[in-house]
């Protein structure tokens, strides 16, 4: 087996892990902060393949990729317009959107094994996502397929450069906002009071999975998926989000498709690492789930 470098690599953190075989057991081995530059990023994998002998490179990013290139990331700037295989010509790489690469894991592995179609949300300090196809994620015309953070319910927004609605009214991000409105600290704050039942932090709570819901229920009416899988911090929370969410998704849809599963991710955090191993493992073709 190929010995691959698995790379996840957010906007604050780079977690990597060496993958040689087993990647049910497959945890970070190194978790640091991420570069702040090309040259040291450079550096560093560089020091990591060779200390692991690694042949191939799986990375995940947190923004949009095209074929080995990395197009627009918006927290690492640094990394836009750079050839991920040109910087490492003695690796074999494979590159991808962070909520890609977690579908990835989840299709290959975890709670969408077997599925051929599903939506996962990765909800956190913003809102990644990833769409399986007939047994295929979705990269779409310039790799940037399934932006589901820039879906809009509200005709009268005025728009951002940087974010879309929904990850504007229904990421943690959102969270920590609402939680300060009501005299709490963050986001997790705001869940924790609204599953002790505390009015305020409840109404706030459920708003926002309202919104997610009639977002949401325009994919779901797309697509026809079997399952929805969601990951990052707000997995942690379906107990809460999970009935208002669910609620607003169905009155927005056909008899056929109220059916819908919503659950949390196998993978949790790791699902990242995971599916960047397994991307280095399949090489170009790692979007086909075998």
């Amino acid at each position: 087996m190929t010995r691959v470098l698995a790379i996840d690599l957010g906007g604050t953190n780079l977690r990597a892990a060496l993958h040689t075989g087993d990647i049910g057991t497959l945890a970070p081995q190194v978790r640091e902060p991420a570069p702040g530059t090309l040259d040291a990023f450079a550096s560093r994998v560089r020091a990591l393949a060779v200390a692991g002998e690694a042949k191939a490179l799986g990375l995940a990013v947190p923004g949009l990729a095209e074929g080995s290139v990395c197009r627009w990331i918006p927290n690492l700037p640094w990394l836009d317009g750079v050839d991920i295989q040109a910087l490492f010509p003695d690796l074999r790489v494979a590159i991808g959107n962070d909520a890609q690469v977690a579908l990835l894991a989840e299709a290959a592995e975890g709670a969408a094994k077997g599925v051929s179609d599903a939506i996962l949300l990765a909800i956190g300090t913003g809102i990644g996502s990833a769409v399986l196809a007939n047994g295929r994620i979705v990269a779409g015309a310039h790799g940037g397929a399934c932006s589901f953070g820039w879906a809009c319910a509200d005709a009268g927004d005025q728009g951002d450069q940087r974010s879309g609605w929904l990850e504007r009214v229904a990421s943690g991000r959102a969270l920590d906002a609402l939680a300060s409105q009501v005299g709490l600290a963050n986001g997790g704050e705001l869940i924790a009071a609204a599953r002790a039942g505390q009015p305020a932090a409840l109404a706030n709570v459920e708003e926002t999975a309202r919104r997610l819901g009639v977002a949401l229920a325009g994919a779901v009416g797309l697509l026809d998926p079997d399952a929805i899988l969601v990951s990052g911090g707000l997995a942690d929370a379906l107990d809460v989000i999970a009935p208002p969410l669910l609620s607003a998704l169905r009155r927005q849809l056909p008899p056929h498709l109220r059916g819908i599963e919503l659950k949390p991710g196998k993978f949790g955090s790791r699902a990242g690492l995971v599916g960047a191993a397994l991307a280095g493992q399949a090489g170009n073709g790692w979007r086909q789930i075998r």
